[in-house]
């Protein structure tokens, strides 16, 4: 996201340079090829932190921004250490992606972070949440509440749209029939994505339909990883669950689906792969975490968090639906997107708010 909002805003409402607490990464080249400078710290925090201050110090002190803007937890931990050295007329901005049921779903060290955040928030100039949900959540637990703004996820219409060929194509690289039934899950492996939940709803339906089909698409999406290896020979799922791991080509694989689905269990805000998929046309099957209800609306299902039955009787309605019902749907599930999420109008929205921050 933060590279989809840079593409919109870099040498238009403002000049972007990103400092990475990571090592380089997947991201980084599409970053820099916007001819954005990228540094990478390659620290870990709050353990580097001492490095991290010494060299954050020095981009400050060189770079003097307008604005500083956190991106996560420890990003915006960074950040406020870098506005102390930018100058007085540095504003900073924090950047809230997730949401916050429960602090000990966290790692110890994140949850730390967090805590040290609450405290740092009240210097923010701004805290921008990708969800309302997420922001009623930190609010309450202690996150300064005059600075907070919600400002959504945006997604690129163009890129992510219905694709006939997409469709067909998919199906016979999984050497599946045309009309095979296909159901969706792109996300990366991590506990908090529920992978189990899915495979389990899917072995589920997988028993009422012998046509329907699984993927799954993600970093640690693969047969070697115990969590889907268990799976993949035992009836009836033998031979319907298709992992294709880490993929550049998510737009063609999520255009190819009848059914996108998240089956979160806490953390997400705003899961990117329904905005994606809904631009897609593909009309989706979702948890009720963070702010999916309000993003899915009328043009999808939500089932309660954990409930692999009802993630199951979701999917058999979708697919009890014909053909053109379940088109119809997804169109207006690309138009609510389009009306409501385009990566256009959430750009906008982060100008205004720098620009607002500079004055």
């Amino acid at each position: 996201m933060l590279m989809k909002l840079i593409s919109r805003l870099h040498g238009k409402s403002i000049d972007a340079s990103v400092v990475s607490l990571s090592p380089r990464g997947p991201v980084s080249s599409e970053i820099e090829a916007l001819g954005v400078e990228t540094r990478h710290l390659g620290v870990a925090i709050p353990l580097g932190l001492p490095w991290a201050t010494v060299e954050l110090a020095k981009i400050a002190r060189r770079e003097r921004p307008d604005v500083i803007q956190g991106w996560m937890y420890h990003g915006n931990l960074a950040a406020a250490l870098a506005r102390s050295f930018a100058g007085d007329h540095c504003r900073l901005c924090f950047g809230v992606r997730q949401s916050l049921q429960d602090l000990e779903r966290e790692k110890p060290l994140t949850r730390q972070v967090i805590r040290v955040g609450r405290w740092l928030s009240h210097r923010a100039d701004a805290i921008v949440y990708n969800s309302q949900v997420a922001r009623r959540q930190h609010e309450c637990f202690g996150y300064a509440v005059s600075s907070g703004t919600v400002i959504d996820n945006g997604f690129d219409t163009n890129l992510f749209r219905p694709d006939e060929a997409a469709y067909r194509s998919v199906r016979s690289d999984l050497g599946l029939n045309v009309d095979a039934p296909l159901i969706g899950l792109i996300a990366r492996w991590h506990p908090m994505k529920s992978h189990d939940l899915f495979l389990k709803a899917a072995s589920i339906l997988a028993t009422h339909r012998a046509d329907v089909h699984f993927l799954l698409v993600g970093f640690g999406v693969t047969p070697d990883n115990p969590v889907f290896s268990r799976w993949l020979d035992v009836k009836p799922l033998a031979g319907r669950v298709h992992l294709l791991g880490e993929r550049q080509d998510v737009a063609r694989l999520t255009a190819a689906l009848d059914v996108a689905s998240c089956s979160s269990s806490w953390g997400e805000a705003f899961p990117n792969i329904l905005g994606e998929a809904m631009s897609c046309g593909v009309p989706c099957v979702a948890s009720d975490v963070g702010d999916v209800r309000r993003i899915i609306g009328d043009t999808g299902i939500v089932f309660p968090v954990g409930d692999s039955a009802a993630m199951t009787a979701a999917w058999r309605r979708m697919l009890d639906l014909s053909v053109q019902s379940r088109r119809d749907l997804g169109g207006a599930a690309r138009r609510r997107i389009v009306e409501n999420f385009s990566l256009d109008r959430v750009a906008y929205d982060f100008g205004v708010l720098y620009a607002k921050e500079r004055q």
